[in-house]
């Protein structure tokens, strides 16, 4: 069985709303540009090692229709290259560059071919994706030094900070340009931590890996492990419970909740509302236990696992709307106080049309006006969350504050709508199919709390995964930090890039 999407070539069914192609490198432009003309979007591109072969999954989806469309592109290890499409996407670039740099899969004519994941101590020809790439070689500074883009003229100067910070956070060098205290320009150098992480799914069963994608990145176990599994049971074709469903909805919400007022104090802390913040955390504490107490775990690890869903008890709605109560006080005096109003309004605008070039996702994008949600666009409880209209979408720190606020609002009033259809503790995880009749994909989407999150997952006959790729929105949105900050001065950097919140563990995998 064939079909046609939007004018392409037919395609064979894959799995939820998915088509995939296989196509040569010779056709990708042309139908790359053809979905692109149709609304869909670069969600990920993955690259493969075959053995004889080397390919490159190009997964594109749209939110009208819940579409999922893949083109397959098979390229010879001889002479792995693709003419790039960096022109069209600005994602799909970004992707290339990581492609080349894991898979040493060549992008033809891309505007920016500088090494993106890659460290300049990996030996030329080394490629850590690749089937016989080995253990770790001896590092070796083999490609020299990341060139910056140098700004000249009078008076200016620049402000090296990290990669090391004084925080428990990843390493991530900034390097502004200034003149007095205006930035000129910023560059923001990440990857400074390849880990691996999607090697380390490989020859793994389901099961036994979703620890690993709860520790993607440490705040999103739940987004995360959601579309791991996801994409596990979109391609075993497994059919979880609708009380495992809705118990997922729930604690997607809750890892919502948590992450968004801790954000909500530190921005306050930013421009000297430390009391504020002070309250912040202690809501925060609150709901950590809250998780606790649904889960057995402060980050909500242990409850999701392929095919199934499970809760050692159902968070209270009452303490939930008191805790709503609390948030709404602490966001109602932030932006009463003129001096934390006149910091947030204004500062760090990302407009519509560059939030919409760069591609980006959750609160950044729709902060900047652009309606862009996993939980409506492509549900996995159809019918539960309707478009959010946000009262600032002016694209700065007020508007990125703002909607944070009114999220946290409409998820307190979606977990206790869905608590009052049905108050199921879930269901233990399904027995997964140990032998199939041959290899398999899927793909899994959820809304997490930074935005979008995509994994596609491939499994071998024998039910062991042969390769997972993870799309965390972080990858998608650090490219619009360093835009907003133009024309902004130095000492708005802190609050701008608590902002924009953005994870080093989900983009540095």
């Amino acid at each position: 069985m064939t079909t046609t999407v939007d004018g392409l070539m037919a395609g064979e069914p894959a799995g939820h709303h998915r088509t995939a192609l296989t196509i040569t490198p010779v056709w990708l432009p042309r139908h790359a540009g053809t979905l692109l003309d149709n609304g869909f979007r670069v969600a990920l591109v993955a690259g493969h090692d075959d053995g004889d072969t080397l390919r490159t999954v190009y997964l594109f989806t749209r939110g009208a229709d819940d579409g999922r469309v893949e083109l397959h592109v098979p390229v010879n290890p001889a002479y792995p290259h693709l003419p790039s499409l960096a022109g069209v996407s600005f994602p799909a670039g970004r992707f290339e560059r990581e492609l080349h740099d894991l898979y040493g899969i060549v992008p033809d004519d891309h505007p920016l071919p500088r090494r993106l994941v890659r460290h300049f101590h990996w030996p030329k020809g080394w490629y850590p994706m690749r089937r016989d790439a080995g253990d770790p070689p001896e590092f070796g500074a083999t490609e020299g030094p990341y060139q910056f883009r140098t700004v000249e003229g009078p008076g200016v100067y620049e402000i090296p900070v990290g990669p090391v910070h004084a925080g428990l956070i990843e390493p991530g060098h900034f390097r502004f340009s200034v003149v007095g205290e205006t930035i000129l320009n910023l560059k923001a150098r990440l990857w400074f931590v390849h880990k691996g992480i999607e090697k380390l799914f490989e020859g793994r069963r389901p099961q036994d890996a979703v620890e690993l994608a709860e520790r993607i990145s440490g705040d999103t176990a739940i987004g995360h492990t959601l579309a791991f599994c996801l994409a596990v049971e979109d391609a075993l074709g497994i059919q979880v419970p609708a009380g495992s469903l809705r118990l997922r909805a729930i604690l997607l919400e809750l890892e919502r909740l948590y992450n968004h007022i801790t954000d909500i104090g530190a921005l306050c802390n930013d421009v000297g509302h430390g009391i504020l913040n002070a309250h912040a955390q202690r809501v925060r504490e609150q709901l950590l236990r809250l998780n606790d107490t649904v889960t057995g775990h402060r980050l909500l690890r242990g409850a999701i696992h392929p095919g199934g869903t499970e809760v050692r008890t159902l968070p209270d709605p009452e303490v939930l709307a008191a805790i709503g109560t609390d948030i709404a006080e602490i966001v109602d005096l932030a932006l009463g106080h003129s001096v934390v109003r006149d910091r947030f309004a204004g500062t760090a605008v990302l407009t519509t049309q560059q939030a919409r070039d760069l591609g980006t996702l959750g609160y950044v994008a729709r902060a900047s006006g652009l309606t862009v949600d996993a939980r409506h666009d492509h549900p996995f409880l159809p019918g539960e969350h309707p478009h959010t209209a946000h009262t600032h979408t002016d694209g700065d720190v007020l508007s990125r504050f703002t909607v944070r606020a009114e999220d946290i609002r409409h998820s307190i009033a979606l977990i206790t709508r869905l608590l009052q259809i049905s108050r199921d503790n879930g269901n233990r995880a399904t027995q997964l199919p140990r032998q199939r009749t041959g290899a398999t994909s899927g793909v899994g989407i959820t809304e997490g709390w930074r935005g979008t999150i995509v994994h596609r997952a491939e499994l071998a006959a024998d039910g062991t995964l042969t390769r997972v790729k993870i799309a965390d929105p972080s990858f998608f949105n650090w490219p619009a930090l360093p835009l907003a900050l133009a024309d902004t001065i130095v000492p708005d950097f802190p609050l701008t890039n608590k902002s924009f919140n953005l994870s080093y563990a989900g983009n540095d995998l």
